[in-house]
């Protein structure tokens, strides 16, 4: 029996001590992978080099614009600079070539938006399409597919006899008239939205304060964000897609007014290049050197406080070779500039 008692006393034992043996393990695996996790984030690694594989970047084509003399302080909720990545993605934006087919599939996208009659050439590439019994017109380019809708309600009032629908009814209905059509690609089916109450007044949209006085309403199609950045047009509060949208029940009077300026963005081929510092653009910005995309309230030689620093992407009107990073400038009296963030070694000529 003392043999036997001997063996079960050395198995308990063996069993305890390798018991122990996993828990030190796995408490031990479990304080590695946490003081490993901590050290990368206090010290992370340095991003690989940047790929420039596109060589030197295309100059980014700024609208012209009122330039509006002004001295800059930096005053941010950090109050500091802020701390950016010394690179970014740079997006490849395919060319639209023209073919045979161009004028036919314009007439099938103007057919679906309600356009039926015949087109008149206006130039090479734009034509004109019309509603046959409506004041509406429709112009396009047959080669990009940028395209402008027009409705003259000095001929027929009729689409603002009712109330306009509400701003997330409006976006929904303008999204299913472009799909319709073939014209809504996911990066604005899946981005933001902005709108505006108007009523009209002498002839003319004038901003309304709610939606209870407006006649219409205004809806801003923006692209969803690419690596995690905004996309800005030249105007950050008016997107290249628009519409603004009356209450008719009847959907070819829906639509007063639209604009879309879309060029396709080929998210799987980009390259990184090295960008600015927030304080070499910032120094750009004191310089004069900045686009500046909504003046706001500010008048020449006052001092205006920059509350906000970051980056995105500038999304042009104009066909482009690359999606480009650049900083934005928030300040008060809803000043907001830009300024290309890609360092001068590799940007345009």
């Amino acid at each position: 029996m003392t043999g036997l008692t001997q063996v079960a006393i050395t198995a308990r034992k063996a069993i305890r001590y390798t018991i122990f043996l996993i828990i030190f393990l796995m408490v031990g695996k479990v304080v590695l992978d946490l003081t490993i996790g901590i050290y990368k984030k206090i010290f992370p690694p340095p991003p690989p080099p940047p790929t420039i594989k596109y060589g030197r970047l295309p100059k980014i084509e700024f609208p012209e614009f009122t330039k509006v003399n002004l001295t800059f302080q930096l005053e941010t909720p950090e109050g500091d600079f802020p701390k950016l990545p010394g690179q970014a993605k740079v997006y490849f934006m395919p060319k639209i070539s023209p073919n045979l087919l161009s004028l036919d599939v314009a007439r099938e996208k103007a057919r679906t938006l309600g356009f039926t009659s015949e087109p008149q050439a206006i130039s090479g590439t734009i034509y004109r399409f019309t509603n046959p019994n409506l004041p509406s017109v429709l112009e396009m380019n047959i080669v990009t597919g940028i395209f402008s809708i027009s409705y003259d309600l000095a001929a027929d009032r009729s689409p603002l006899e009712r109330r306009p629908p509400v701003a997330e009814v409006a976006a929904s209905l303008f999204r299913s008239q472009l799909s319709n059509a073939d014209v809504l690609p996911d990066d604005l089916a899946s981005g933001p939205t902005s709108h505006e109450f108007f009523k009209l007044s002498e002839a003319k949209f004038i901003t309304a304060l709610s939606l209870s006085e407006a006649d219409a309403v205004k809806v801003n199609l923006f692209r969803k964000n690419y690596d995690e950045l905004p996309v800005l047009p030249p105007n950050p509060n008016e997107a290249n897609v628009w519409a603004i949208l009356g209450g008719a029940q009847d959907k070819s009077k829906q639509i007063l007014a639209a604009e879309y300026h879309y060029y396709s963005i080929d998210e799987t081929q980009f390259s990184t290049y090295p960008i600015k510092t927030p304080q070499e653009a910032f120094a750009e910005l004191q310089a004069g050197n900045a686009f500046i995309a909504t003046p706001g309230l500010t008048k020449d030689g006052e001092t205006l406080k920059i509350r906000r620093i970051y980056l995105a992407y500038f999304d042009s009107e104009a066909s482009s070779e690359f999606l480009q990073p650049i900083y934005v400038f928030e300040g008060d009296k809803s000043f907001i500039a830009y300024i290309p963030a890609v360092t001068p070694d590799y940007y345009g000529e």
